[in-house]
């Protein structure tokens, strides 16, 4: 039977546990790995450090990442990506270019006869209110016709300083597991729980830590697909039961089952 990989926060584009290029290269060996048992592959935002469209430029880089999705999408795999906090403005480049269809909300989807809820996490929960409200800045058409007029170059140098003072600014204790009373998709999953939303699996990236959280209802597990700048962490379902793994290297996963 065929497999369903997720994975997101690439962060393509900034140095972590190896040189930006050289993750850039792992990330494209861990889709040629992943590739010939995928059914299909879902990439859950933050693709890269930053990724802006303009009508008729996008960021230089990333080829081997950008090749390799098109391989992958002129072979038949089916391709999802979902935009996060650090590649927000996809206006579509890579509907046009791949065929791969972006999602710039969560969606529940079935597969295989479970039921998913996915989105990059961003936003979402009781808390992280100066983002939310940034967030509506940033996605205000206006706004973004405005930032279009910067030039390339201009553009890219801001939208870089401002992505490495969001990292510098978090506090310390966000690293680490904070547990459920604290964690806010963790609250974000109960509280749709509690509306009557109660899917197999809510898959989360985002908070840049591996976990598999069994929810409120003793059903339902918040998955979080972690980060690549540090522990390259990804999950896979294989139509029974899904699993978070490392590639090439090992990490920890909070749990509680």
């Amino acid at each position: 039977m065929k497999k369903t990989f997720f994975a997101s926060d690439f962060h393509l584009g900034i140095d972590g546990h190896l040189p930006a290029r050289e993750r850039e290269r792992q990330v494209v060996r861990w889709l040629d790995a992943v590739a010939p048992e995928a059914d299909a592959v879902y990439l859950v935002g933050d693709l890269f450090e930053f990724w802006f469209e303009y009508r008729k430029v996008v960021p230089k880089g990333f080829s081997r990442f950008l090749g390799k999705l098109a391989e992958l999408r002129d072979g038949g795999l089916p391709v999802h990506v979902f935009t996060g906090n650090h590649d927000l403005w996809m206006f579509g480049y890579f509907e046009e270019e791949f065929g791969i269809p972006v999602y710039t909300k969560p969606i529940q989807i079935e597969l295989q006869g479970k039921s998913f809820f996915i989105g990059h996490g961003d936003g979402l929960g009781p808390n992280d209110k100066g983002y939310k409200f940034m967030k509506k800045v940033f996605t205000n058409p206006l706004n973004q016709w405005l930032f279009r007029w910067f030039h390339p170059d201009l553009g890219m140098r801001l939208a870089g300083f401002s992505s490495q003072a969001s990292r510098d600014a978090m506090p310390d204790e966000e690293r680490y597991w904070l547990g459920p009373e604290r964690e806010w998709l963790v609250q974000y999953a109960n509280r749709k729980i509690s509306r009557g939303v109660e899917p197999d699996y809510f898959i989360f990236g985002h908070r840049h830590l591996a976990v598999d959280w069994l929810l409120q209802n003793g059903r339902s597990r918040y998955i979080n697909l972690g980060e690549w700048i540090f522990s390259p962490s990804y999950a896979v379902f294989d139509g029974t039961q899904l699993e978070l793994c490392f590639f090439e290297g090992d990490g920890k996963v909070a749990r509680n089952w």
